[in-house]
């Protein structure tokens, strides 16, 4: 038997495993694909957008460098004092130079303050090396078929074998196995459109120009990289995975949509999805929990499916580990749903919102001429980037400073140790500006928490704070704080002190 078994070995699947392996749980992944590799998951459909919460999470585990030169991005991590990309929201892409730097006032200068283009290969491989390395067993070919809980473990049936575990965790995607065997009620609301992701040739590709276009009957998008077509056709998701994907088929969509005579050549890979907007009622049944598409599912404008995902793991990882190994406050683990599930309600609705703002129709050019103005100015390009970057989630923790429940600003000491190397372990924080021996005794009274004191560039005005091993701050205290409101939040978050 296994503390957790995992099912899928996506990014989610493989990142969660790496958090629990840290954690000190023994890990099993069954992946139904025989093999990792897929056309897929390869540029250009695989072509994927991490945002700078995702990147984040990353360099604190130590794998951005890993991650940039297996996604030939940037090679080492350079700091940055602002974000030079915002993305877009339907289709309008905004300008970063709007962002308002006031809005960002716990963001400090570091490594991350971008998200970068990547492709799930990329992604897959690095986490692949992280799980691997810590010892998490990997069995591909192997679908889920049936689970059994008996109150202190589950059997999982894959591949023709059983797996019995403390805990099984589905990664498995949209249409996931383990949601529907262990009874997750899954609620939202049905498709508007089709849309397509293809590579394909093109008799002319200067028909099309280049980017988002938003037409009276849809929308298609050209990327650079050579033949990449993606489309939306507003029918309801009638067509999807309904009929062959032939090139007869995409290059009427496309005619309809770009209003050409755009000529495709060959199709060389294609895929189709909808803009579904379904979410798992709760995340957890049992021993059963849920993650990324499992637990949510929309559609992939703006890119927040991937790192909505990435969050859950790392919300998740630390806590159920602590849960097994019996450091973990009473009702951790109920957490999970907390503070995820409001978060992925609200990424559903931002892309509703975008879906709705592309809708074709006879009012469709008023209210796009509206929402382009509205994100043109200063508020509105912030709003989006804080969207679209994950930074505009807030755990609700209970305590009114506005730090808390955010993600920990990357504080630089002055011997050059940043907040994000001290996390690397899977460890909560205790930074101490004031190295003050009280709260020194105090912190090192918890089981599994990291002490660090000394000055820094620039301490934002806290004089201490809590981190979670997740990157969030669960306390901030001021220049004049006690060791007291310290332990009432260690208590919560890491159980009784060991000592």
């Amino acid at each position: 038997m296994v503390d957790v078994v995992i099912a899928g070995a996506g990014p989610v699947g493989l990142f969660l495993a790496g958090e629990l392996a840290l954690g000190g749980c023994s890990v099993l992944v069954l992946e139904r694909d025989p093999a990792p590799a897929s056309p897929l998951k390869a540029l250009p459909l695989g072509l994927r957008g991490l945002n700078a919460g995702s990147v984040e999470a990353f360099y604190r585990r130590g794998m951005l460098d890993r991650l940039l030169t297996a996604s030939g991005a940037r090679a080492g991590a350079q700091e940055q004092a602002r974000p030079r990309d915002v993305s877009h929201f339907a289709g309008m892409r905004l300008d970063a130079a709007d962002i308002d730097p006031a809005a960002l006032a716990y963001r400090l200068p570091g490594p991350v303050s971008d998200g970068i283009m990547t492709s799930l290969d990329a992604v897959g491989t690095v986490l692949a090396e992280r799980a691997d390395a810590l010892g998490v067993r990997i069995v591909r070919g192997a679908a889920v078929e049936a689970v059994t809980q008996d109150g202190d473990t589950v059997l999982v049936r894959a591949g023709g074998r059983d797996h019995r575990a403390r805990w099984l965790v589905g990664c498995d995607g949209g249409r996931s196995t383990v949601r529907r065997l262990a009874g997750f009620d899954f609620a939202g609301t049905e498709p508007l459109l089709t849309g397509y992701a293809a590579h394909v040739t093109f008799d002319d590709p200067t028909q099309l120009a280049l980017g988002f276009t938003l037409t009276p009957t849809g929308m298609y998008l050209r990327t650079p990289f050579e033949g990449h077509l993606g489309m939306m056709d507003f029918d309801g998701g009638a067509f999807d995975r309904s009929q062959p994907l032939t090139r007869e088929h995409l290059q009427s969509v496309l005619r309809r949509v770009s209003g050409t005579d755009a000529t495709i050549g060959e199709v060389r890979l294609a895929t189709s999805f909808t803009d579904r907007a379904m979410q798992a009622t709760t995340y957890r049944r049992g021993r059963v929990l849920l993650a990324g598409d499992a637990a949510h599912i929309h559609s992939p404008l703006g890119g927040q499916g991937l790192n909505l995902g990435i969050g859950d793991a790392v919300n998740l990882g630390w806590k159920l580990a602590a849960t097994i190994t019996g450091t973990a406050p009473e009702n951790l683990l109920d957490t999970y749903t907390a503070e995820r599930h409001p978060v992925g309600a609200a990424i559903l609705d931002w892309s509703r919102s975008q879906v709705a703002t592309m809708h074709p129709g006879p009012h469709a050019p008023a209210l796009r001429r509206l929402v382009h103005d509205l994100l043109a100015t200063r508020d509105g390009t912030t709003h989006v980037f804080r969207h679209t970057a994950g930074l505009s989630h807030r755990y609700d923790l209970g305590d009114d400073q506005p730090l808390v429940g955010t993600t920990a600003p990357d504080f630089r000491f002055r011997d050059g140790t940043r907040l994000g190397e001290l996390l690397r372990d899977g460890q909560g924080v205790v930074l101490d500006f004031t190295a003050g021996q009280r709260l020194r005794d105090a912190a090192t009274a918890w089981q599994g928490l990291r002490h660090a004191a000394g000055p820094v560039d620039d301490d934002l005005g806290f004089g201490a704070l809590l981190v979670r091993p997740d990157g969030v701050v669960a306390w901030a205290g001021d220049h004049d704080c006690g060791a007291g409101d310290f332990g009432r939040a260690a208590r919560r978050w890491f159980g009784e002190p060991a000592t």
